[in-house]
């Protein structure tokens, strides 16, 4: 139970549905849907598309998404892969015989075709129990009529004015009046309302044919971009079977490559090794463990993970018993390692929502331009900002992550699920580009090792190694920060908090919901 004399805000409790979002207008749209009738996947998809809306450097409908549905509760997990392709005439000897030793974060190369849209239609026609004509409403509205910029969508909005700027198309919706919102101002995006009718009313086709995917190609042919009306024509989602690791007896669900979650698989194995419990949870013993094994981790997915439509990715090695064994034993208690060589992918900002409908239906979802306003590219006729998920390609011929023709960039953002037996007990989901495997650890790790409830395990204060740099938020103390570095990391504070996250746990036992969103954010878990 949470101390009520410290700031903070209590797990929110429910017996019937719940959804928690980084946004109060995207939770409060899924909490419609689903008093509507609406199912956890009509409430999830609805608040997606809110979320494209206001929180727009975040998500929208020109990047990618993933999520875990497990219908009734059970694990028999549905996993679909909405990340987009490159396109079919981006090989890696065009962008080398052009200069490129890699793809520029906000160049037209950068983009992929958007998956989202193909994702979220997916979901609708195969699990949910309504159309885009209905789950696209809300967001309509917010476009067309507006809605209020919240804080933490202003303070970045106002870091990207810059990059904003350069577009005249992007400057254009996003800096009115030649300056970023501000928090409390009312924003509107007409041409992106239009877009979304369109999709309302023609469904998929409505963004990968026609004038939206023909506005698109034009811009990005406009800047030098290989893209075809033919990518988008093409595109499709798959859905995949999770992949499953385990810890301290519960099992643990995450999307296959190319998606990252294998590496939170890992890291959990790894530090499954350790007596955690033992350990102050904001002590210097756990934050070093919590480092080495992210860094081993990441390493190996460095070395391993693309595709797997065009790279073998040693999936088994990867999950396995003594893998784990051997990583750990490289861990010294007493001294950082040397590993500055890790070179993670891209530093997205993103959304993640989940939502438990009162048939006990649990979604997972994730939704992302990869970067802030990803590419900085806005679709002039159709209000579609380009993400730059592209840039996560390697140069690099023979690496499983080099660019190649419709081939999948390795993804940063993972939808997680935990379960017990038959049953699972928890979607959950941490914010913050490559910081997520690490978050989806801490904050497992927090709720079965330390017995935190799912707000106080969202909450707590995160640490991260980005290069050569053990980024501490400033919940930590300057007492842990020195005993981090006598052991030889080379910290320092955090400029903005790591990422962001939602979580919602399933008690089978009581019949009710507990629900976490994170204060990083602006968002909020809501039941009733």
């Amino acid at each position: 139970m949470r101390d009520f004399h410290r700031p903070g805000r209590s797990t929110v409790r429910a017996l019937n549905a719940m959804a928690a979002t980084s946004h109060p207008a995207a939770t409060l749209t899924a909490i419609g849907v689903l008093r509507a009738g609406g199912n956890a996947v009509d409430a999830a998809v609805a608040a997606a598309a809110v979320l494209g809306v206001v929180e727009p450097h975040s998500t929208g409908i020109g990047g990618d998404c993933f999520a875990l549905y497990a219908p009734y509760g059970t694990t028999d997990i549905v996993c679909i892969n909405g990340s987009g392709r490159a396109a079919a005439a981006a090989a890696a000897d065009w962008y080398l015989d052009n200069g490129f030793t890699g793809i520029p974060l906000f160049s037209p190369h950068a983009v992929t075709v958007p998956g989202a849209v193909d994702a979220w239609a997916r979901l609708l026609a195969d699990h949910g129990t309504m159309g885009f004509d209905e789950v696209l409403l809300p967001a309509i509205d917010y476009a067309e009529h507006g809605y209020v910029v919240h804080g933490r969508v202003a303070q970045a909005w106002a870091a990207n004015a810059e990059k904003l700027a350069r577009d005249p198309a992007s400057a254009s919706v996003f800096l009115p009046g030649g300056r970023p919102p501000a928090e409390g101002d009312v924003h509107r995006q007409t041409m992106l309302a239009e877009t979304l009718k369109t999709i309302a009313r023609s469904g998929r086709d409505g963004f990968y044919a026609g004038a939206v995917a023909e506005d698109i190609v034009a811009r990005l042919n406009s800047l030098g971009a290989l893209h075809t009306l033919d990518d988008f024509a093409a595109h499709e989602s798959e859905y995949n079977a999770p992949v499953k690791g385990g810890y301290r007896g519960f099992d643990v669900y995450q999307a296959p490559p190319n998606n990252p979650g294998v590496t939170a698989l890992l890291m959990l194995r790894i530090v499954e090794g350790f007596d955690l419990a033992g350990l102050d949870p904001l002590g210097v013993e756990r934050l070093h463990l919590e480092a080495e094994a992210a860094r081993l981790a990441y390493d190996a997915r460095e070395t391993d993970v693309g595709d797997p439509a065009f790279a073998d990715v040693p999936l088994d090695k990867l999950l396995s018993a003594g893998f784990a064994s051997e990583l750990r034993a490289r861990i010294d208690p007493a001294k950082a390692m040397d590993l500055k060589s890790i070179r993670p992918p891209t530093a997205p900002d993103t959304v993640y929502l989940c939502v438990v409908d009162s048939d006990r239906n649990a979604i997972s979802f994730i939704n992302s331009l990869s970067y802030a306003f990803g590419t900085g590219l806005l679709s002039p006729d159709t209000g579609v900002m380009l993400q730059n998920r592209g840039a996560g390609f390697r140069v690099e011929p023979g690496h499983p992550n080099c660019i190649a023709p419709r081939k999948r960039p390795l993804h940063t953002i993972m939808p997680g699920m935990l379960a017990e037996g038959d049953r699972v007990l928890m979607p959950y989901g941490v914010m913050g580009g490559q910081y997520q495997p690490t978050g989806h650890t801490h904050v497992l790790t927090n709720i079965l090792d330390y017995g935190m409830d799912v707000q106080a395990a969202i909450d707590c204060p995160r640490a991260f190694h980005f290069g050569d740099r053990y980024l501490l938020e400033r919940g930590i103390g300057e007492d842990v920060e020195s005993g981090l570095r006598a052991l030889g990391h080379e910290t320092e504070r955090a400029d903005m908090p790591h990422g962001g996250g939602q979580a919602i746990w399933i008690d089978w036992d009581r019949g009710t919901l507990a629900g976490g969103s994170d204060p990083r954010k602006d968002g909020c878990a809501l039941g009733y």
